[in-house]
């Protein structure tokens, strides 16, 4: 079965495809197929998920995988939240939403810098599916002073993972793929995938 991953975050792509292995189906970047994003109006992770599935399905007829995630930091009330792809405006990248951050959190001691990483990924039959299969995910660690290590993308440099002892970007994509906010919603979203498959209620490939 063919299924669309509805982002074009190179990141994301390549870390869903991996953790997808599990289901053979052959998951295709939205970016592959058309060229329109969908407009995030949602005040929620869950919302915002599932309006980039609906509108992959509404525009490939094919089922549809969306994801919504971002960082809640503690001190800032929450923020960036839904907001994190955009922290430092309609055009950031991720250096400048991590300047934006560091900047925000500058004088906050190292006590007070608790933060989670947030993801919700919705499955979709369909544009029309009156029952979205939803899983959540999230993550918890600390916001370092600056940035450290080259791998992941984002927020991965400042990201602190205590049980590891280092910033999410220095952690091996393996051992991520086991921890992160993200992993922790693909492996809920593939265990109710396959739960409705053993039903009879989705084909197995």
């Amino acid at each position: 079965m063919k299924v669309v991953f509805a982002s074009g975050n190179a990141g994301k792509v390549r870390e869903v495809g991996d953790m997808l292995a599990p289901l053979e189906w052959t998951v295709i970047p939205q970016t592959a197929l058309f060229d329109a994003e969908a407009e995030e109006t949602g005040l929620t992770f869950v919302e915002n998920a599932l309006i980039k599935a609906r509108f992959a399905c509404a525009h490939t007829g094919l089922p549809a995988i969306g994801d919504d995630s971002g960082l809640e930091v503690a001190a800032l009330g929450g923020a960036p939240g839904i907001y994190s792809s955009r922290f430092a405006g309609p055009d950031a990248t991720d250096s400048s939403n991590i300047d934006k951050l560091l900047e925000a959190l500058a004088g906050v001691p190292a006590g007070a810098r608790q933060a989670s990483f947030y993801c919700a990924m919705v499955f979709l039959r369909h544009a029309e599916d009156p029952t979205p299969i939803i899983a959540l995910g999230r993550w918890n660690g600390e916001i370092l002073e600056a940035p450290r290590g080259q791998g992941g993308f984002g927020y991965d440099p400042v990201f602190y993972v205590p049980s590891e002892g280092c910033s999410a970007a220095e952690l091996p994509a393996a051992r991520k793929h086991q921890l992160s906010h993200r992993a922790q919603a693909l492996h809920s979203l593939v265990a109710q995938i396959r739960a409705l498959q053993a039903q009879g209620l989705l084909p197995n490939g």
